[in-house]
């Protein structure tokens, strides 16, 4: 089969590799029809390549048709057309019994300390082979699919729930946002986006979106969201201030992670830690705190006083700097992790089937492209060009 492998910083390429096989009587075969490109794998692309070996397949948001199923799969039959969530779980240990499936037992990566693996994530998730493929394995797959209606919709209406929709509702749920609470989202990639509307769905007066690409703001402008170009604004805490009577926001949702703009010593450190040899650059990654962390203090700085901070973007510092007298004196609510994907399904899959579309999924995905031209669509997405906000490949495509 062809498979988007990563090769390098910043270099990445489709190349024919072995199909995948049943291991376990609890895995299943799918062929991918779509598999999207998530803004954490720009994280792989251009930063934790320390913790990836040339051949990796990459992808975690992926769905498609059973093609084969182990004989411990459970209800998964061949021809369901599912939607495969990010994490793996097992859907009966001690943590996912609680609702925490990334912290599932049964696949938690003990030796990196981590939680549970993750499709297409480096070693420090499992080095599973990840989505962007024509074919992928699925281990747990008697929980973990999540069979969708074959219904002639467009594989975008069920896709974003493998990650992104499961995501963006739970930084909303993690918010705590009150009743006709105020709620600021910085960044209006695909999980800013979702979570600004989702904010929004359940009942929030008013959403700020905070971003700087002028296509990442139409959009959000076209789903009711008020926005502040980055651009344009001088003082966000003023602007912010001016819009909430003075107190800042409810809840603030921190949907950019380790990449952010207006971090450029980091950025500077990020980068050269990405040209070290692998020894040498997974300490320095690990322990050395070196996020870009402009959006995550900017969530603080928003936040009123009394307010929670949501952080669904991906950081991987060990030490990064937080202003704690302010977060101490602010008396702030901070909530993060991995989204636990099977838990926000069931409030999911009405608003996706509803052909009212209240979400609006099918105004996220930008660009369609044949699996072959990943590697382009990659350089795309991390240099915003042509509009880009979210990328979807066709792998099975000619």
């Amino acid at each position: 089969m062809h498979a988007l492998t990563w090769q390098g910083r910043e270099k990445v390429s489709v190349d024919e590799v072995p199909d995948p096989s049943i291991q376990e009587p609890t895995d299943a075969i799918i062929r991918v029809t779509s598999t999207a490109i998530c803004g954490s794998d720009l994280h792989l692309y251009a930063v934790l390549g320390a913790f990836l070996d040339a051949g990796d397949i990459l992808g975690h948001e992926a769905m498609g048709v059973v093609e084969e199923v182990g004989s411990a799969a459970g209800s998964l039959r061949v021809g369901d057309r599912v939607v495969v969530p990010f994490g793996i779980a097992c859907g009966t240990c001690w943590m996912c019994t609680r609702g925490l499936y990334s912290q599932c037992e049964t696949t938690q990566v003990r030796e990196q300390g981590k939680g549970a693996a993750l499709f297409g994530y480096t070693k420090l998730y499992g080095q599973v082979p990840g989505g962007q493929a024509q074919y992928l394995r699925v281990p747990q797959a008697q929980f973990g699919p999540v069979v969708v209606p074959d219904d002639g919709s467009p594989d975008e209406r069920y896709l974003y729930l493998s990650d992104v929709l499961p995501t963006a509702w739970q930084a909303v749920e993690y918010a705590q946002v009150p009743a006709g609470g105020t709620v600021g989202v910085l960044g209006l990639g695909p999980i800013g986006q979702m979570s600004a509307r989702i904010a929004a769905h359940r009942g929030a007066s008013r959403v700020i979106g905070i971003d700087r690409v002028p296509e990442r703001l139409a959009m959000a402008r076209r789903h009711g969201i008020d926005v502040i170009d980055l651009r344009e604004t001088k003082d966000l805490v003023a602007a912010v201030l001016d819009l909430t009577d003075g107190r800042g926001v409810d809840a603030a949702i921190d949907a950019v992670g380790m990449e952010a703009h207006g971090s450029p010593a980091a950025s500077v450190v990020q980068r050269a830690a990405t040209f070290l040899p692998d020894a040498l650059a997974t300490p320095v990654i690990e322990k050395a705190g070196i996020d870009r962390l402009a959006a995550l203090q900017s969530a603080i700085a928003i936040a009123r006083r009394g307010g929670t901070v949501s952080i669904s973007g991906v950081y991987g510092g060990a030490v990064d700097p937080l202003p704690m007298m302010t977060m101490f004196d602010k008396g702030l609510t901070l909530r993060m992790g991995q989204a636990n994907v099977r838990r926000w399904i069931d409030d999911l899959l009405p608003l996706v089937t509803d052909d009212a579309d209240p979400l609006g999924v099918l105004d996220l995905r930008t660009h369609r492209l044949p699996l072959r031209e990943a590697p382009a669509a990659y350089e795309m997405f991390q240099k915003k060009h042509d509009g880009c906000i979210k990328v979807v490949l066709d792998p099975q495509a000619g």
